[in-house]
Parts: structure tokens; sequence; C-alpha cells
């Protein structure tokens, strides 16, 4: 084994200290190689990914069978503030994977064991702490939404149930994370596709079979994170299993490494606020320019954001295989990983481009029935089919910035394109309308891949020859 210095080039693949495990190294790494190891993790996160709104599809589906459209007012309202929250805790997953992949890269397996527990135990904190404020959060969340006092009711009895669910949800997130830094994207497969598949069988069971209503929906989806959680747990003692007897007490409080995490946690949460703010932007200047305008934009947002989740595959495979090779310090295995997914992740905005132009329409009318809707959506088609273009850079850079650990140039790319963000829209939106709001949104993220660009080599400077 060796303890984290440059790996010698040999003609076969290494094999790390996680035995199933292997990596590509240096010129012995082929185009080939580096393809196989790309989609091999860009896959199965793809495949994962496609439940996530299987499961929204179903949850509305099972409340659209009860007699009255407030329950599922209320479901959409409720799972709309988990999404918002849980999004702000993003960086439970994405500050999980860079360091696990570095330690992975080193065969460190003392800080693979440690990562994990301080992830978890941050996780569990932040759990905790949001059923100590689950009434103040969600009185703030229901004034802000302002729904009638029908749906309003229906959704504060799915937070009641469902807020319990929150240490579970936050270390399902680490455990991504961490199986992702260990180049392993089937079993986060297998953890997303057993929590959605058992969330949508006890849907079934307390909706329509016991007749709970919105709180069963709530309780399907709880139950389910507490069942991913002690199935990833189970899967995580295996995987440390392969490491041997190898002790990681001193290093899991180590003040030095802690606060390393913790900043690195703050940085991505700062970026993640930044984007939410953004696209809570987006929406606002939306509404003042009329219903059908702001209802249109939605229909064309949901396009973009099923887009991102083919490439968010490639994205994540980027922080896996980056993380790998600044652990090595090996800048041909980072010349190596950035290459193939930009490469990959091109490939696939382009396809997804052409599938929006040539059956935008389609799409459009199976997301709604209004015909002036359906027009204005149309109309601005060109802008979301264009988007995946634009905004694959910025994915793909996130995902390498975030497996090189440096999330202090993330935070300071989202800052500047955030500033500049907000300066387009009151500019563009008052002499282009939302002609001007889509180019708005679609120059912040032209801004948020060049900037992450230009603080790439510096990035690349940092990793041994």
């Amino acid at each position: 084994m060796t303890g984290g210095g440059t790996t010698p080039h040999t003609e076969e693949p290494r094999r790390g200290i996680l035995k199933g495990e292997v990596a590509p190294t240096g010129p012995a790494a082929d185009r080939q190689t580096w393809n196989r190891r790309i989609w091999a993790l860009a896959g199965p996160i793809i495949l994962s990914n496609v439940t996530v709104p299987l499961l929204g599809m179903v949850d509305t589906a099972v409340v659209g069978h009860l007699p009255d459209p407030r329950y599922i007012g209320g479901v959409a309202i409720g799972a709309l503030i988990f999404n918002f929250v849980y999004w702000g805790f993003g960086f439970l997953r994405m500050g999980t994977t860079g360091p696990t992949a570095q330690a992975w890269g080193a065969e460190d397996a003392a800080e693979i064991r440690a990562v994990l527990a301080r992830a978890l135990l941050l996780a569990l904190g932040l759990g905790l702490a949001l059923l100590l404020v689950q009434g103040p959060v969600g009185a703030l969340a229901f004034r802000l939404l302002n729904a009638s006092a029908a749906v309003e009711g229906e959704g504060a009895a799915y937070y009641a149930v469902r807020i319990w669910g929150a240490p579970a949800a936050l270390a399902n997130y680490v455990l991504l994370g961490w199986f992702f830094g260990l180049q392993n994207a089937r079993w986060p497969l297998i953890l997303q596709v057993f929590m959605n598949g058992l969330n949508i069988v006890l849907d079934v069971v307390f909706v329509l079979g016991l007749g709970w209503g919105v709180e069963g929906v709530a309780a399907a989806t709880l139950i389910a994170e507490y069942a991913a959680l002690a199935l990833g747990l189970a899967l995580a003692a295996r995987r440390l299993g392969l490491l041997g007897p190898v002790a990681a007490g001193r290093r899991i409080l180590d003040g030095a490494r802690f606060r390393r995490m913790l900043a690195v946690n703050r940085d991505i949460f700062i970026r993640t606020l930044l984007l939410i703010t953004s696209f809570a932007l987006f929406t606002d200047r939306g509404a003042t320019l009329g219903d059908v305008t702001l209802a249109a934009n939605a229909v064309l947002l949901n396009l973009v954001s099923t887009s991102a989740f083919a490439l968010d595959g490639f994205a994540h495979a980027a922080e896996a295989l980056v993380g790998g090779a600044v652990g090595r310090r090996s800048r041909a295995d980072l010349s190596g990983a950035v290459r193939t997914t930009m490469r990959w992740g091109g490939i696939a905005a382009i396809v997804t481009a052409a599938a929006f132009a040539v059956a935008g329409g389609l799409l459009i009318d199976l997301l709604t029935t209004i015909p002036e809707v359906r027009a204005l959506a149309r109309a601005y088609l060109p802008w979301a089919a264009a988007m995946p273009l634009i905004s694959v850079w910025c994915y793909l850079y996130d995902g390498i910035f975030l497996g090189a650990t440096r999330t202090h140039e993330m935070r300071n790319a989202a800052i500047i394109t955030t500033a500049l963000y907000v300066a387009a829209l009151w500019s563009f939106v008052p002499l282009w309308g939302n002609d001007g709001l889509w180019l708005a949104l679609l120059t912040m993220n032209a801004l948020r891949g060049l900037t992450l660009a230009a603080y790439y080599p510096r990035l690349a400077r940092g990793v041994a020859g």
C-alpha cells in the first residue's frame, strides 16, 4: 500500500485498498478505460435520479384519488418546504464525496472511516436541531407560502409527520456522498431505488388502503427514509470491513480536520443559498409578467430540471474521479478525469437540447392542458433547449471543484455570478420582458462556468505531477 505519494505508472489499472474498486492511473489509463470509469459512475447515478420525479408523480397520483383538491395542494406545499430545506443541507452530500475520494486515492483507510464518522455526526446534530426548531420553521414556511386555509391545514399535517425523518434524511445524504467518494455508484442506486420503491408501496397502502390521507404520504416517506438509513449503514459497515482493523478514533474529532470539514460545508452552503436565491428571483420577476407567463416558465423549468438529472450524473462522476486524482497527487489522472467528463457531459447536453427541440412541444402538452400556457411555453421553448448547452459546463466544473474540495473558489464564483445575475435581471427584464428573464438565467449559468474555468488552472497547479 502507498501512503498518498504519486503512484507508479504501470500498464495495468491500480487496485485500491477497497477490493473490487479500480482506479485508472496515468498514461496506462487510456481513453477507453476512462470512458468505462465515467459510465460506471454516471450510469447508475442517472438511473437513480430517474426515481426522484417518479416518486413525486406517485405522491400526487395517490392523493389525486381523494375527493378534494386540497389534499394535492397540501402534499405539494409540504413537499416544497422539505425540498427547500433539504436542498440547503445538500452540502452534507457534496462535502463528503471530495474528502472521501481523496482519502481513497491516497489509500488512507483511517481517514476514509473518519470522514464518514465526522459527516454522520454533523448530519445527526443538524437533524436533531431541525427537530428542536420545527415549530418556528414550519410557521415561517407556511406564512411565506400564502396557501388557502384548507390547503395549509393539510400541508401542516404532512409537515408534522415528515419532519421527524430529518435526521435520517440528512444522514442518507452523507452515505450517498461517501459511496460516491469510494467510486461506488451501484450502492447509491440500490439505496435510492429501495427508498423510493418502498415509499411508493407505502403510499398506496397508507392512502388508498388505510385512508390516512396526507399523513399517510408523509408517514410513507418517513418510514422509507429510516429504512434506507438502516440499509445504507449496513452497506457502509460491509465496505468498512474491507479496510481491515484500522483505528480512526483520534481522527474523527481531530480539531483541524473537523474545522476543515466545517469550512468546506460552509462554503458549499453559501454557494447553494445563492443558487436558491437566484431561482427564487427568477420566479419572482416572472410573476410580474403575468400569471400565464409565470405558468409557462414553470413548465419550462420542469424540462430544465429534468435535463439536470442526466447532466448531474457526469458531475458526480467528476467529483469522485477528481477527488481520487487529488488524493493520489496525480495530475495525469486529474487531466484524464476532467477531459473525459467534459467530453461525455458535452455530448449529453447536445442530445438533451436536441430532444427538447424535437419533442419539447409534446412534453409541454403532457405537463399542461391550458391552451394559452401551452402556446406561450412553446414560444419560449428555445431558451429551455439552449439551457443544457450553456449550463453543462458549470455543472461539470462544480463537480471538479467539489472533488478537489476547492470550495472557496466555488463560493467566490457564486458570489460574483449572483451579483452579475441580479444586475442582468434588473437590466434585461424591463428591456425584453420574458426573453430578458431567460437571457439573465442563461447568462448566470454561463458566468458560473466561466468563472470556475478561470480558477481551474490554479487547481491543476496544486496537484503534483
